[in-house]
């Protein structure tokens, strides 16, 4: 990649670190959405799910499409239209899904909400995409590495205040016990985010911007996407026969569906690398089983990180860990949330040329300043964050793994798996502010996750690099099956139980990075060496 001038574009950087701030507003707020749309439209914990289902979804879709439309052409479309004209066009696909949001709310059609929030989330595939290469371009590559760190702490600012603001336009006040709310009370909020969307676009429109271009040639990879194709018909498929069968929205069928899928789609991606071994013809990127081994990873962290915080309401609503109704929660979501702030921004220290006795303080400091924002925002909005107050203690474990894995991706991550395994089983064994703390702590270890995932699958890919880079943004599929997943076996064993789920998403990611530390090491890959930013 590369910019035609050196120039200072602060304020177009910080004009796309708004669309950042705005990803995580939006997908942090579900965990609010998700409970209310429960209680109102009298869903099962599945049935509720399906928001994540279709906002997560809504991802691997637009991805693959726009994969699917270059294959066809043979060129890089995204490419061909520019970056900033990329963020524009996903811009006002929000606007769209934003405004359809109004119309939804007030036909009292869940599918209808589902639809807005899909269309939504398409925009924000595309945003995706064009935004990050774009902000490495806004100034001297050399210093990309800051503007992302930058842009992905901006991102964790809008998962920690968006329930907060959610929960205020739902219910009046964080405070708020009652339940008798209208879900029309959303409207404005859309209104006035299709607004800001839209006015981010004209800024994007009237700003002089470099243009970027991509120094790679684009190679077509035929097996790959009959891959991809094979992925998608085998979830069609799966949602035909869930239509099909008696009882759909049952839990019973929905678990067995929604396992079916998960086994289908890693199984999938396990055959294609085996075949891309023997025959690495028309692969691309496939042909790595680093970048398979990842994108099933990515999946799984993606679908554990959704799926802790999207099913914390109805954990939440048991006697046993409060008994809060939607409208008392948003504390320990924006907690949660916050918890991989926390993470992030301490992630971001790594980027800074500083003395390794600075650089050490920070990696203390850091988190507990990050933790006192996330107090404050909350104290601000009037919450009553005393109870949190002594999570502090689990903070401290992310500073040991940190200091433990000495910037080395593989080892980071092989710790920060174990840890949310431990954090899972303790939350399943225990009740209470104990079990609470364990599965607020899984945004802990998922913060600093994604870089790390991200930085081995696609090492050693070469000339492969960003065709791989784009097979992996299209598992952000897992946060459309396994939340839903998860909801569907609480109905079936209980909301407790089902944190199951997570445990076992972490045990395959414990799993991932002790595996591509060999299969690089037979690669010659050095991949100890490798960057890892906070995303």
């Amino acid at each position: 990649m590369k910019q035609i001038e050196q120039k200072n574009y602060g304020s177009a950087l910080y004009t796309l670190v708004m669309v950042f701030f705005f990803w995580g507003f939006i997908g942090a707020s579900n965990g609010i959405f998700i409970p209310f749309c429960k209680a109102h439209f009298n869903l099962s914990q599945f049935e509720s799910q399906l928001i994540d289902s279709a906002f997560y979804g809504a991802y691997f879709i637009g991805s693959l499409a726009l994969y699917l439309f270059s294959t066809s052409r043979g060129y890089d479309l995204l490419n061909r239209i520019g970056f900033k004209n990329g963020t524009i066009y996903g811009l006002l696909i929000s606007v769209v899904g934003a405004l359809c949001m109004i119309p939804a709310v007030d036909s009292g059609s869940y599918a209808f909400i589902l639809a807005g929030f899909f269309v939504i989330a398409l925009g924000f595939s595309l945003q995706q995409t064009a935004a990050n290469p774009f902000a490495i371009a806004l100034g001297d590559p050399a210093t990309g590495a800051h503007r992302l760190s930058l842009a992905g702490g901006v991102n964790s600012l809008g998962t920690t205040v968006g329930p907060i603001i959610i929960t205020v336009v739902l219910f009046g006040s964080v405070s708020a016990a009652s339940q008798s709310v209208s879900i029309a009370s959303i409207n404005s909020l859309y209104l006035i985010l299709a607004g800001v969307f839209l006015f981010v676009a004209g800024v994007f429109a009237i700003t002089k911007m470099p243009r970027v271009t991509i120094d790679e040639g684009f190679e077509k990879s035929d097996n790959a996407t009959k891959t991809f194709l094979a992925i998608t018909g085998a979830i069609v498929a799966l949602i035909a026969a869930g239509f099909l069968l008696p009882n759909f929205a049952g839990a019973y069928t929905s678990v067995v569906l929604l396992a079916v899928s998960v086994v289908v789609i890693m199984g999938i991606l396990i055959n294609a690398n085996n075949a891309a071994i023997k025959n690495s013809e028309g692969w691309g990127a496939m042909k790595y089983p680093q970048l398979v081994l990842g994108m099933i990873a990515i999946f799984v962290y993606v679908g554990v990180e959704v799926s802790i915080q999207s099913n914390m309401g109805a954990l939440l609503s048991l006697p046993s860990f409060g008994g809060l109704s939607e409208s008392q929660i948003s504390h320990y979501i924006s907690m949660y949330w916050g918890s991989l702030m926390i993470g992030r921004w301490t992630s971001a220290i790594t980027v800074f040329n500083l003395k390794k006795s600075t650089k050490a303080i920070l990696t203390v400091v850091v988190p507990f300043i990050a933790f006192g924002v996330v107090i404050a925002l909350n104290a601000i909005s009037g919450n009553d964050m005393s109870e949190l107050y002594t999570y502090g203690i689990c903070i401290t474990g992310l500073i040991a793994a940190n200091f433990l894995a000495q910037d080395k991706p593989a080892k980071l991550l092989l710790i920060l798996a174990a840890l949310g395994v431990v954090a899972m089983i303790v939350g399943l064994l225990s009740t209470g502010t104990i079990g609470l703390y364990a599965f607020i702590s899984g945004g802990l270890v998922c913060s600093i996750m994604w870089p790390c995932i991200f930085a081995l699958a696609i090492s050693g890919l070469g000339k492969f690099t960003s065709q791989g880079s784009a097979f992996l943004i299209t598992m952000i599929l897992g946060g459309a099956i396994i939340p839903p997943l998860q909801g569907g076996i609480a109905d079936l064993i209980g909301i407790h139980a089902s944190y199951i789920i997570p445990v076992l998403g972490f045990m395959y990611l414990t799993f991932f990075a002790w595996k591509v530390g060999k299969v690089l090491t037979k690669q010659n890959v050095d991949y100890e060496n490798t960057e890892v930013t906070a995303h």
